[in-house]
């Protein structure tokens, strides 16, 4: 099972301390920071400054390239908010849900290569950056990279993935699993296989009948206004509306057995991330490449007709200049008719307003990507305490994951019991160096925009 999901992996898958500018192969490959040597996210180039955009941080989950994989957050100058490496193949979905009537943070990773076979799962972190539980899916099935989506009901809907053989191929068998989070109890369980016929696939089998062909790639899941489920398939180019309670397919939206017509350019091939909106329309990602079908890839809006069973195009929206993802992405609605569009292998973010202009770019690491990008507003409180290093008569303070802190008070004195604050500087980015007083032992204080303490760091001694 190892090789299956490796393989399925496969088949989607610079020192500064913030901002970058430049030509992406002059950046450095890393971030780097004195008080926290152990991490190294990747450079984040800001393209087009933001402007007017939507309130909240950016999460995006770097991977591929990326010197450490792991769910980042930073804000819109490109400074680094939070990062967990993970020793990983890679960490994918990351961002903000509710569960249990609180806001958490949720990521899939799978284990690094080389470990137990078919180990990976999603983890739920709260707001202290603790984990709050382990989600796996039931039934012998794998948990897969593309969603893991909470629920009002404390459940979770998740893509998975198994091997089966059928006519003596080896199939990579896509599906749709619901779990009680608490008990894990398994609610609904929906396999590709057992409802689409691998004729509708798009994509070519391998030449070599040992490798698992992965004809149908199922890559979101959402809830559809009246509790059922539309499921994205990205190698059958079909949208499925599927029965929650009898697992049926009640219609095919694009593919070869499309119930659908389609109006003047709202056809899609090798899609992602399929949502229904408030207005009835359904927007999804229409990455149009591997093979190529468009000179670019575009958000789309459809309008469905269910009486005459025809898809029109609403709305298209692109990134100037053309970007063509080959896999992943993803689109956020944002207030005020925003859109956030994560380009998938394309490392870059973009937040578009309600007309498709864009009001922010960026592009990050050298040879990363995310599976998807989204913004959220966030407020974290770390358990663990600041970090704070001292080297040629500075200190370096920060506090990975703490959204409130505005200054640091700077701490000294002759032991480490016996420190009094010597100054307070306005916190600069992750990482903020102020100059240092002869004494021997410093440390340092978080404060809040009222003047509170937050935290402190250890006390430490300065470096000769």
């Amino acid at each position: 099972m190892r090789a299956l999901l490796q393989g399925f992996l496969a088949t989607v898958l610079l020192s500064t301390g913030g901002a970058a500018a430049g030509n992406p192969s002059d950046l450095p490959t890393y971030q780097s920071f004195r008080s926290r040597p152990d991490l190294r996210p990747p450079v984040v180039q800001i393209l087009r400054p933001a402007r007017g955009t939507a309130p909240g941080y950016l999460f995006i989950a770097p991977k591929r390239k990326a010197e450490q994989a792991g769910p980042m957050i930073f804000d819109n100058r490109g400074r680094l908010v939070w990062f967990r490496p993970l020793n990983t193949l890679g960490v994918t979905d990351f961002r903000v849900q509710r569960y249990l009537g609180r806001r958490v943070l949720t990521w899939w990773r799978a284990r690094p290569t080389g470990a137990e076979s078919g180990e990976s799962h999603y983890t739920i972190a709260d707001a202290a950056y603790c984990t709050v539980a382990i989600v796996r899916p039931g039934n012998g099935v794998d948990g897969d990279i593309h969603e893991f989506m909470l629920t009002p009901h404390g459940t979770a809907l998740m893509t998975t993935s198994r091997g089966v053989h059928v006519g003596g191929r080896k199939i990579l068998d896509g599906g749709v699993q619901e779990v009680d989070v608490r008990t894990g109890r398994v609610l609904f369980d929906w396999h590709g296989i057992d409802h689409v016929a691998q004729t509708e696939s798009y994509y070519k089998p391998p030449r070599k009948d040992s490798l698992p062909y992965d004809y149908f790639h199922v890559n979101s899941i959402d809830v559809d206004t009246d509790g059922n489920l539309l499921v994205s398939a990205r190698n059958t180019h079909s949208v499925y509306k599927i029965s929650r309670s009898t697992g049926k397919i009640l219609w095919r939206l694009g593919g070869k057995r499309s119930d659908f017509t389609f109006g003047r350019e709202a056809r899609f091939a090798w899609q992602h991330d399929a949502r229904r909106l408030p207005d009835g329309t359904i927007r999804l990602f229409d990455n149009a490449a591997a093979p190529k079908v468009r000179s670019q890839s575009r958000v789309i809006f459809l309008r469905l007709d269910l009486r005459r069973m025809r898809a029109r195009l609403v709305r298209s929206v692109v990134h100037r200049p053309p970007l063509l993802a080959i896999n992943q992405a993803n689109a956020q609605s944002l207030p005020n008719g925003h859109l956030l569009v994560g380009w998938g292998h394309e490392p870059y973010v973009t937040e578009f307003d309600e007309k498709g202009r864009m009001l922010f770019d960026l592009r990050f690491g050298r040879g990363a990507d995310s599976y998807r990008a989204y913004r959220f507003r966030w407020i974290g409180r770390p358990a663990a305490p600041p970090d704070a290093a001292a080297d040629d008569g500075r200190i370096y303070v920060s506090w990975n994951g703490a959204t409130e802190v505005r200054r640091w008070q700077i701490l000294a004195g002759p032991t480490p019991r016996q420190l009094r604050a010597v100054r307070t500087v306005p916190k600069l980015g992750f990482e903020t160096s102020a100059a240092l007083p002869s004494d021997a032992w410093v440390a340092a204080r978080a404060l809040d925009r009222a003047g509170r303490v937050l935290g402190t760091s250890r006390a430490i001694r300065q470096s000769s």
